[in-house]
């Protein structure tokens, strides 16, 4: 993954994870401050946006941990807080930059873009297309094909698919699926996950002799090319 968003607010994780895969950044959502250490320690990320204020920790805590275990991962803080004290205090805390809520969304883009150059990383990836095998999938334009032939996909299915196309061959669980795609506050012991995957499934593979959705028994579901 390429950005690490932590933040608790549905409306805030929908908005952003939506307008930055647009733009081709690939979003992994942590919803509190112990979940987003953690991932921040195990996984590489391009750039962290952290949410100063979180149900079990505050940001700057999140902040302060990961530097203390040398993870040099640009971080933006976000925060409601617009003092210049605020800011100061954000900064010291390893943050390195700081944007103000409400913001708009050119701005945050802005600041990421100046962020990754500062990193010596790209600003954005090359291309907005994902492909794997002869699917492929346009961000931008939001258009799914197999091959030649167009596939219609409702919003949802096509959340789904762009989440399998940026884990090519990653084994992922249910419970992972259903917080990326539905939300971390999506009810557990639903099984829509099962339903939209079998949905996908139909339109993605049915009359293809190579199939590309698998399913992994005690396990979960992945996107992967057929071997060979």
């Amino acid at each position: 993954m390429d950005i690490l968003l932590v933040e608790d607010d549905e409306r805030i994780v929908q908005f952003l994870r939506r307008g930055l895969r647009t733009e081709g950044y690939r979003i992994e959502v942590a919803a509190t401050g112990q979940e987003a250490m953690a991932l921040g320690l195990s996984e590489e990320f391009q750039l962290i946006i952290l949410d100063l204020g979180l149900p079990d920790l505050n940001g700057l805590e999140v902040c302060e941990w990961l530097r203390s275990r040398r993870v040099e991962t640009p971080i933006l803080m976000l925060t409601a807080m617009d003092t210049v004290q605020d800011k100061v205090v954000g900064l010291r805390s390893g943050a390195d930059d700081y944007l103000t809520k409400p913001f708009a969304f050119e701005e945050l883009l802005a600041r990421i873009e100046t962020l990754l150059r500062r990193r010596g990383g790209e600003a954005k990836p090359e291309s907005k297309e994902l492909r794997i095998a002869d699917l492929v999938l346009n961000r931008e334009t939001h258009e799914v094909r197999r091959g030649a032939q167009p596939i219609e996909l409702t919003p949802k299915e096509f959340a789904l698919l762009e989440y399998f196309m940026e884990a090519p061959g990653k084994v992922l669980s249910r419970t992972r699926i259903l917080e990326q795609v539905w939300g971390y506050n999506a009810d557990p012991l639903t099984n829509v996950v099962d339903v939209y995957v079998r949905q996908l499934r139909r339109k993605i593979d049915d009359g293809h002799e190579e199939k590309l959705l698998k399913t992994v028994r005690g396990y979960g579901y992945k996107l992967d090319a057929p071997s060979g």
